[in-house]
């Protein structure tokens, strides 16, 4: 398998340097950008399998990157911040961030978030020119983006297996507990509402691009599957 690619998106030249011998060290190859407007032009150039993200950047901010990466891409995406509120945090996961790192950082704790993150989207990475087609919804999974009627769909990484879980076996009921424990590689906890929050932000995303369809069912007392009424 070939080494992933790493953008490293940090202002201050020790921690950037610091990251890219972290990642180095394992065999990845790095990609280093000091401002948001500097990380954008390379997101728009090549191609990366994860993203190390500063959020207090010069230029375009972290969260503005995240923003403008998602309405193309679906690979995960680390915050790295000195910023360690909850709030915070919750934020930047609602805005498209897969994980966050709080700093100072031990490089174990790095390596392990990103080996992490990288088990997950791997797994939705299928041989050359394999796609998912439901209706007008269109999941390429080797670019890893996403679109509804030719338009672009921007979906989280998780939003994205998500999806790739369901249309895979279309008439399949996939419980909460079947969604969590594949997506996010973690025991389900009954009371953990992470999974209908999950469907609900992909349903909105739909609507906004394939108004009045509906693209996956809640099977009421069990789950959610894509919604094959109308194939």
């Amino acid at each position: 398998m070939a080494p992933a690619k790493i953008l490293v998106v940090e202002d201050d030249g020790d921690i950037n340097v610091l990251l890219q011998r972290i990642l180095t060290r394992e065999g990845y190859l790095v990609s280093a950008a000091y401002s948001g407007s500097e990380a954008k032009l390379l997101l728009d150039g090549q191609s990366f399998d994860l993203v190390l993200l500063d959020l207090m950047l010069p230029g375009l901010t972290g969260e503005a990157l995240i923003r403008e990466l998602r309405k193309k891409f679906v690979m995960p995406v680390i915050v790295v911040s000195a910023r360690s509120g909850l709030e915070d945090k919750m934020e930047l996961l609602r805005l498209g961030a897969d994980d966050y790192i709080t700093k100072p950082f031990e490089a174990g704790e790095v390596l392990a978030r990103v080996e992490a993150q990288l088990r997950r989207y791997r797994m939705f990475s299928p041989a050359p020119q394999e796609a998912l087609v439901f209706k007008n919804l269109k999941l390429d999974l080797v670019n890893h983006t996403a679109s509804v009627s030719d338009k672009p769909l921007s979906l989280t990484a998780r939003e994205f297996e998500i999806l790739a879980l369901l249309m895979r076996s279309p008439e399949r009921v996939y419980t909460r507990e079947n969604l969590y424990e594949q997506v996010w590689n973690g025991a389900y906890l009954g009371e953990d509402n992470t999974v209908n929050v999950h469907i609900s932000n992909i349903r909105q995303k739909l609507t906004r691009l394939d108004p009045g369809a509906d693209y996956i069912k809640t099977v009421w007392g069990i789950g959610f599957k894509m919604n094959t009424e109308k194939l």
